[in-house]
Order: structure tokens, then sequence, then C-alpha cells
């Protein structure tokens, strides 16, 4: 049966101004198996993404923005297999951070089980540990891990940014529907990658 939903309105702000000193950069799972055709759980619209996170690691790394590189991570007879199929296994080509977003030294990647970069890691740890305030998110999948990892930021009181044109679903209900809920539930802030700026009267 086709149904449709009416997607209720949402604000993407054109210019979101960001304190690199409060602010970190969070990049969500852009790995081989969910950016590269060849792997094993393709996302289609992922690679497009590619040069607006470039854009918005390029301000992070300009101004000594903290970053993360979050890494999907599984092992043999992971519980996660029977809903989305073997991937990103520990090791593999699959696993590894696509070449085009390669971290830097100084740049923390790191390795989670679950949807939410929180669960079971020491994210919250290490953001406090550097006063970080504002988190802006962007990666795959929308709706799954850029979502849990937003919801879960907000839940902590951080403040969420999405970059709308830095992240990808596997279907554009997905990608409306987690819009919706960081615009309205989160009462984060929706913009797009050439819309992050530094505010004024920052010093490098």
């Amino acid at each position: 049966m086709v149904r449709t939903v009416e997607v209720p309105a949402y604000e993407v702000t054109p210019r979101v101004e960001v304190d690199p000193r409060t602010t970190a950069l969070i990049v969500v799972d852009m790995q081989n198996d969910f950016v590269k055709p060849e792997g094993k759980l393709f996302v289609p619209d992922a690679p497009a993404t590619i040069p607006q996170i470039q854009r918005l690691l390029g301000l992070a790394r300009e101004h000594r923005m903290f970053t993360v590189f979050t890494q999907d991570t599984h092992y043999p007879g992971d519980p996660e297999f029977p809903i989305w199929g073997e991937h990103c296994l520990a090791g593999t080509w699959g696993w590894q951070i696509v070449d085009e977003l390669a971290p830097r030294d100084g740049e923390l990647v790191l390795q989670k089980r679950r949807y939410d970069a929180f669960y079971g890691t020491p994210l919250d740890h290490e953001l406090r540990l550097r006063k970080i305030e504002r988190l802006i998110i962007c990666g795959t999948v929308a709706s799954i891990c850029v979502h849990y990892t937003a919801a879960s930021a907000a839940l902590r009181w951080y403040g969420v940014i999405i970059p709308v044109d830095a992240t990808s679903a596997l279907h554009p209900f997905d990608m409306e529907a987690a819009n919706r809920q960081t615009a309205f539930l989160f009462r984060g802030i929706l913009t797009r990658a050439e819309g992050v700026t530094v505010g004024a009267g920052v010093v490098s």
C-alpha cells in the first residue's frame, strides 16, 4: 500500500557562526562499506557528501577545532548482522575511513559498536575535557548513526548543528524524518556546509 506523508516545515538556516574553541566536528562513519559502491552497505547519496565534509574539515583544521571521526566497528557474529548483513568488520577495507577524508594526526578516531557514538565510548569524556558546547555532526547514515549520535548529544545538552548537504540517507523519507526530529525535538540547527562559519572576533 502506498501512503503519502506530509513533512512538517522546518528551517534550514543559511548561516551559522561557531566558536572553534567550544565547538567540535563529528564525522560519522564515512567508511568504505557505506561510501563506496562496492561496499557491503552502500548508501547511494554518500559519495556526493564528500566535498561538503571536506569543506567542514578544512574549516575545522584551519581553526584548530576538535575533530572526531567515528568508525563503525564489528566482529564476527555481531548481533547487528541479522539486521544489516555483515559490514565494517574490524581490520577490513570496508571498515576503513575513505581516503578522501583520511584523519590527520591529533584527530580522534573513535570506534563504536552501535549507532550512537556516545554509547560505550569515551566521547562525552573527551568533549567535556575540552569544554565543548556545540557539535557539528555530519556523515552517514542520516536517520541512523548521525541521528542517534545527535539525539544522544542533545540529551546531554550539547547544541547540535547538522549540515544537511553533508549527510546522506538510504531513502529520502529517512532524511526528512531525521531533519524534522533535529529541528523540532532537539531544537538543533539545520544548515548547509557552506553556511558554517567561524564567529567574528575569534582568534585562531
